[in-house]
């Protein structure tokens, strides 16, 4: 046992191996399962709730780039809290709950890998979330190269069904002045509310960029690595996220997207008359991904509050041979498992959003926090401390959005 407690994480994931890991967790999460689900709340306004989600989630990724180069440490937000408050005890806390929203979120995303795979073969879906959790586990116990080169590929793929997308419903989007008019919302409050609300799901869409931090203890030179991918890769999903949105309402109803339990599928086929087998695949494949990139997440912040003190020893051990933490991980896909056969994709998916957005206040409040101690660390690219205020008043404007909705359960 000692010998494994020394045993380290292995250190080789680069620049563009860390965008790969996180655009294959957005995508994967997001836009190939919600953008239905977002048809329903938004309607034709799907674009402009990604455009408000993204800029929400643009000073909080500034937030975890600074703290990242900070930190470069495993179990990230929970190492950030600590930081700031010096609270063993609510790092702990808020630790599980960035665990529990990866939990949340790979449970999310196996639901919508069934959808998808439905539209070739009908099977029980507790058998295909089961099978899928022992595949995903797997590959994460066998190893953070191979894992991270698995995500990479698939990331491909991914993108590539979103470009085919693009390309072939690029020419149902009318840019004259009048249509573009239709996609600007009156000021009326209802209409105004559902594009907050369908923000509130889009940022779910977004969630990704922050557990690439809890790999940074097997990222090459962290501290210059880490905000650079985390910026880059908010860009990247940004731009792809509103081009898809613009194309799908061109080309589907908005009410007929909110019926489809394969939306993008939908709209391949509506687009070029033709079966959508090819698009069905790829979006199976980046429902994969991001629930891999989940597992391996949640495993890491398992193993880094292990390592803290502030979990069992167990999850702490790392294989010598594989240079993971096998308990971590094992732990974490049967969570996942009992997640996804317990709750349906929207609740999953609102609960993540919800737990997100308190853990990302208080993170940006340890920022403000660490700033006023230590406000320019040699070395490290800072940003104003406008930047975590403004987070955490987004953050809170968008949290009591969702609870006035009455909308979480």
């Amino acid at each position: 046992m000692a010998a494994k407690q020394k045993t380290q994480l292995k250190r080789n994931v680069t620049l563009p191996m860390l965008i790969f890991f996180g655009l294959g967790n957005i995508f994967g999460a997001g836009i190939y399962v919600l953008i239905g689900k977002m048809a329903a709340i938004t309607g034709i306004y799907i674009p402009l709730s990604f455009l408000l989600a993204s800029v929400v989630v643009l000073f909080t990724a500034l937030t975890y780039a600074e703290l990242s180069a900070r930190y470069p440490l495993s179990a990230g937000e929970a190492v950030y809290i600590n930081a700031g408050f010096h609270s063993p005890l609510l790092s702990t806390l808020i630790g599980l709950a960035i665990a529990l929203t990866g939990l949340l979120s790979a449970a999310t995303i196996l639901h919508g890998f069934h959808g998808y795979l439905s539209t070739f073969i009908q099977t029980p879906e507790i058998v295909t979330i089961l099978l899928l959790v022992i595949l995903l586990s797997a590959i994460a116990v066998w190893g953070i190269s191979a894992s991270i080169t698995t995500t990479a590929l698939l990331t491909l793929i991914e993108t590539f069904g979103l470009s085919m997308i693009i390309y072939v419903g690029i020419g149902h989007v009318s840019l004259d002045s009048e249509t573009l008019k239709t996609f600007l919302p009156p000021m009326d409050i209802s209409i105004l509310n559902s594009i907050i609300l369908g923000a509130f799901l889009a940022f779910y869409a977004f969630i990704g960029f922050e557990d690439m931090v809890n790999i940074a203890e097997e990222v090459i030179n962290p501290t210059q690595t880490m905000p650079k991918a985390i910026i880059a890769t908010l860009i990247i999903a940004t731009l792809f996220y509103v081009a898809v949105a613009l194309v799908s309402i061109s080309v589907v109803p908005a009410d007929e997207l909110a019926q489809s339990a394969a939306p993008l599928a939908k709209v391949y086929a509506t687009a070029t008359h033709s079966n959508a087998t090819i698009l069905s695949i790829i979006a199976m494949f980046a429902v994969i991904n991001g629930a891999l990139i989940q597992i391996i997440m949640v495993s890491r912040i398992f193993y880094g509050m292990s390592r803290q003190g502030w979990m069992p020893d167990f999850l702490g051990s790392v294989n010598p041979k594989t240079k993971t933490p096998i308990n971590a991980t094992l732990v974490s896909g049967v969570l996942v498992f009992i997640l996804a056969a317990a709750f349906p994709l929207l609740t999953l998916a609102q609960s993540t959003s919800f737990l997100i957005f308190i853990v990302f206040t208080m993170v940006n409040i340890s920022l403000v926090i660490i700033k006023r101690r230590d406000p320019h660390p040699p070395g490290i690219r800072t940003y104003s401390l406008f930047i975590p205020v403004i987070a955490i008043i987004l953050n809170l404007i968008m949290l009591g959005f969702q609870i006035m909705s009455l909308e979480l359960f």
